[in-house]
């Protein structure tokens, strides 16, 4: 994801290279280069027939490289409106029909979800407690043999999930867990 200001560009897939806006936002980060391509590594490049799931879309940049790489169905979840406008005129400028994007509070989102995901992408607002109101949450929606990406500023212990991978680059840490319970 090379940055330029308010700027952040797709690394992989059909979209690649394509450069997309980043809303002004108070703490919107998008996900770095480094740890993207990391955690796409670790996806596997493609992501053909997974259902995936941006939890705190923010700029998008996870769940638009996601549908960059062939995953078919991708929501994102992003309760500021401002911010939710940028990412429909990038869906849009994309033509990027397998995302959906809705206008909603996570844990609102969440109470009401009756869909499962294969891929789901955690990472809220580093000021917040909304990780943990979240976590216990997410294996109801996460498919068998799912995977759950989190990231946060500090180290955090995922009690009934298993770590599958794990980095550190700079200041973000981010882990791929898996339900304890699943396969």
């Amino acid at each position: 994801m090379t940055q330029q200001r308010n700027k952040v560009r797709i690394i992989g897939g059909k979209y690649r290279r394509r450069l997309l806006d980043v809303p002004e936002a108070e703490g919107l980060r998008p996900t770095p280069d480094r740890v993207r391509e990391t955690l796409f590594n670790w996806l596997g490049q493609e992501l053909y027939g997974k259902r995936c799931l941006d939890l705190f879309a923010g700029s998008g940049a996870l769940g638009f490289e996601a549908a960059s790489r062939e995953a078919p169905r991708v929501v994102l979840v992003e309760k500021m409106r401002p911010v939710a406008a940028v990412l429909q005129k990038n869906k849009q400028l994309l033509a990027a029909t397998e995302i959906e994007i809705l206008v909603q509070d996570a844990l609102a989102y969440l109470k009401n979800c009756r869909e499962q995901f294969d891929v789901i992408f955690v990472d809220p607002p580093y000021q917040s407690a909304l990780l943990e109101q979240v976590l216990p949450q997410l294996a109801a929606i996460l498919a068998p043999g799912g995977k759950l990406y989190i990231e946060t500023p500090q180290p955090y212990d995922f009690p009934g999930w298993q770590v599958e991978r794990s980095l550190r680059a700079g200041k973000v840490h981010s882990w791929l867990l898996r339900a304890e319970s699943h396969e």
